[in-house]
This record gives structure tokens, C-alpha cells and sequence, in this order.
């Protein structure tokens, strides 16, 4: 996406999904394109990519770089689910959904000569055991922390999240005895959990908290608001191990609130009680925001991180509003006439936090700017400092460490990141 390695980057589940789903007598090499340098040839007869939006253009890029007549190139991932039309111009093979019940189905079909252009999920699968521990995650320097998913999908259906473009109907989860196990395999003692919300419905919650109260875990996790006043689910998930959790708080506008269908948050009276009810139960909170939706103006982008500072969050993101594709937000903003390049994401020489739409009430330009004056004053020596001291949950030993490291490492990558070039 840039032209730099990250320090942040947490270890990719794909890996070991791919490799579980891969025949012994199949050799596989894994890469990371955000931590480490690739090979300036690849001897394989595939190569295989999973790309999410914002590094499509890279994947594109190498794909072609490394194909030839003696190989097959595959494509999959969040990004070719969502516009599978577009992925199939640049690559032998596309890979629609999840790996689960399409890969192996791919290896079969290339053993046999019988190779299809698509394969596509129908998400009916089993979520099975998955190796945390696997021999792919080796030599490489990811964050000393274990990445865990116990379900996929959101019962939620924002107007700018891709999730329900990939889960439309149902939500996957796993046994509980089988997160169970995995729990105890896993070798890092602290998680986090990618669900994308691990908030499903109040049992499954509930089950999942007994599994990992024993295993003497800390854990974070995505999670929407909709916890916040639940006093019984917070009281079990700081018991259980829990310390920080991932709330998208993304504008303090009812009005931006609904049009993102929203409907967690807008039905929260108060956000400030929120949040109090939440620190109540000594947890540290990550705050996003979205900022540029209708009813956004160019100074308002203060009052958003006042009210981050105020509230001493450990760590903040304000991300410009970016209209992903096969989204309700992509649809109608390209109905409007609003989105300044067709397919933003193949966009020669885009930086990152570059507007790519027509805002209702500033110009892109101003959205940028916003966007990158907040990050630069939440992650200020000054402000990191203010929310430290006066926050209590940041307060013993451990969660110190987790709020000094995910602040340093933030700041130095958003400088880092700031106006960078995608692709390298």
C-alpha cells in the first residue's frame, strides 16, 4: 500500500486456513508482502494472492510480475469477492468468498486439468480446528500477539462496511469446543479476536466467555456498542480476561448516524454514559471514527477529538470515509456522480488518507486535512501523555505496556504512512 514496511502488521489467518485445506503432497510457501521482501522470481506452479481493497493494485501489480506460461495465478480475498469482474482480468483464477469449501475444490480441479475461472463460497460450511502455532508464521516479525476468529460476519448492516457485501445472510461460528481447544494450543498470551463483531447474540457471547475465562488468556476483541450498558456480559468479559475492546463510534452526528445505518449506536442515548459504564468495568477502549459523511464540516473534526481526548481512549482512529466497493455507500455515492475516480483503488500515484469522493459539506481536499490533523493531535506527545495519566484502566503494569507500545508504534506509522505513495 506504501512504500515502507509496517510494525504493526499481526499474523494473517489465511496462512494456516490455506495450508489446512492444501493436500500433503502439495508443497507451500508462505510470503507477506507488508513485512518482508519478495523473491524477484517464484518458482511455483501457483501463485496465489489474497488482497483486501487498498493493496488490489499491488496484488494486480504482482501478479503479472510473476506469471507465466508454465504457471496458474489465483486471486482471492475480500477484495475479488466483492468485484470478481475485475479481479478475473488480472489472474488465471478467482477465488469468491471463503477458502474453506472453494480451495480444495481449485487443487482438485488443477490436479485434474479441469480448472474453472471461478470458484465461489456458498459459506455452508463447518468452521473447523485451525493451528495458530503453524510452521508458515515462522521467521517472520509480527506483533507478539495471537489473532483468533471464533465467527465471521456482522448481525449488523452498515452502509459503508464490505462485511455484508461478503456475509449478506448469516453469521459463521464456530464449536465452542473447538475455540476451546484452539485456546489452549495457542502459544501467545495475549489475543485478539477479528471477528468482525464478537457480539453476536447474548448466548453464543456467553458460551464463548465461559470457554476462555480458565485459560488465563488477555484478550481484545471488536465489539459493538450495543455491550456498553450490559453490566453482567462487561463484568464476565473483564473476569475472563478481557482488557481492551474495539468500539466503531464514528460520528457524533444522529443525523450521519442514521444515513450510515448505524443502528447500534444511534439507539445508545448517551455516548458519554457509554463510555463511563465501560471504563466502570476497568476496560480500555479503541475508538474509531469515520469522518466526511453528509453532515460532517471541515471544523467539526475538533469537537471529534476533544471528545476522544476527553475521554482518554487508548488508542483512536479517524479515518476519512472511503466508499469501498460493492457497498450501499459505494452504490449511492456513484449514483450521486460524487466519486472522483472510477475504481479508486487501481488510481495511479493515490496516497494514503487521499479523499477519493465529492463530500457534501467540505471539499476532498478539506477532508484529507481533517482527517490527518487528528491523527497527528490524538497521537501528540502531549495528548498521549494526557490520556495515560488520566485514565485508570491504563493504569496497571500490563495494560501500561499495551497503551505505551499501540501508541508509539500508531504514532510512528501514521507519520510514516502520512502522504505515501501506494504500491512500491
Amino acid at each position: 500500500m506504501f512504500a515502507a514496511y509496517g510494525k504493526d502488521a499481526m499474523k494473517p489467518l489465511i496462512f494456516p486456513i490455506i495450508a489446512a485445506a492444501t493436500p500433503d503432497d502439495i508443497n507451500i510457501e508462505f510470503y507477506d508482502d507488508r513485512i518482508e521482501p519478495l523473491p524477484a522470481n517464484i518458482d511455483a506452479d501457483i501463485i496465489a494472492f489474497s488482497t483486501e481493497t487498498f493493496a488490489a493494485k499491488r496484488a494486480y501489480e504482482l501478479c503479472s510480475k510473476y506469471k507465466n506460461e508454465n504457471n496458474i495465478t489465483v486471486i482471492g480475498g475480500f477484495h475479488p469477492t466483492c468485484v470478481p469482474d475485475e479481479a478475473e482480468k488480472y489472474c488465471d483464477v478467482v477465488i469468491i468468498g471463503d477458502a474453506e469449501d472453494t480451495w480444495g475444490s481449485f487443487i482438485n480441479d488443477y490436479k485434474n486439468n479441469s480448472l474453472k475461472k471461478r470458484y465461489i463460497s456458498n459459506s455452508n460450511f463447518v468452521l473447523q480446528y485451525l493451528n495458530y502455532n503453524h510452521i508458515c508464521f515462522s521467521n517472520k516479525k509480527y506483533l507478539p500477539i495471537g489473532t483468533v476468529f471464533f465467527s465471521r460476519g456482522c448481525k449488523f448492516n452498515c452502509d459503508f462496511c464490505s462485511i455484508k457485501a461478503v456475509y449478506p445472510n448469516k453469521i459463521l461460528q464456530k464449536d465452542k469446543y473447538i475455540i476451546q481447544q484452539e485456546l489452549k494450543e495457542i502459544k501467545e498470551k495475549v489475543i485478539f479476536f477479528i471477528d468482525d463483531n464478537i457480539f453476536s447474540d447474548k448466548n453464543s457471547l456467553m458460551e464463548f466467555l465461559d470457554i476462555i475465562k480458565p485459560l488465563n488468556k488477555r484478550w481484545a476483541c471488536q465489539i459493538s456498542i450495543d455491550i456498553a450498558m450490559q453490566d453482567d456480559l462487561l463484568s464476565i468479559m473483564k473476569e475472563s480476561g478481557c482488557f481492551l475492546v474495539l468500539i466503531g463510534f464514528e460520528s457524533l452526528n444522529i443525523d450521519n448516524l442514521k444515513e450510515m445505518n448505524k443502528k447500534a449506536n444511534i439507539n445508545i442515548e448517551n455516548y458519554h454514559k457509554a463510555v463511563k459504564n465501560i471504563y466502570k468495568h476497568k476496560l480500555m477502549i479503541y475508538a474509531t471514527f469515520i469522518f466526511g459523511y453528509d453532515y460532517d464540516k471541515f471544523d467539526d473534526i475538533d469537537t471529534l477529538v476533544e471528545f476522544a481526548v476527553k475521554h482518554n481512549f487508548a488508542v483512536a482512529n479517524f479515518n476519512p470515509l472511503i466508499p469501498m466497493p460493492n457497498t450501499k455507500l459505494y452504490k449511492r455515492l456513484e449514483s450521486q456522480g460524487r466519486l472522483l475516480y472510477d475504481k479508486w483503488w487501481l488510481q495511479e500515484g493515490l496516497c494514503y488518507g487521499e479523499t477519493v469522493f465529492k463530500p457534501s459539506m467540505m471539499t476532498p481536499k478539506e477532508l484529507e486535512q481533517a482527517c490527518k490533523k487528528a491523527r497527528y493531535s490524538f497521537y501528540s506527545i502531549k495528548n498521549i501523555l494526557k490520556r495515560f495519566i488520566f485514565n485508570t484502566s491504563n493504569h496497571s503494569i500490563k495494560n501500561a505496556f499495551v497503551y505505551l507500545a499501540a501508541n508509539i508504534v500508531s504514532r510512528i506509522e501514521i507519520h510514516k504512512k502520512q502522504n505515501r505513495e501506494f504500491g512500491r
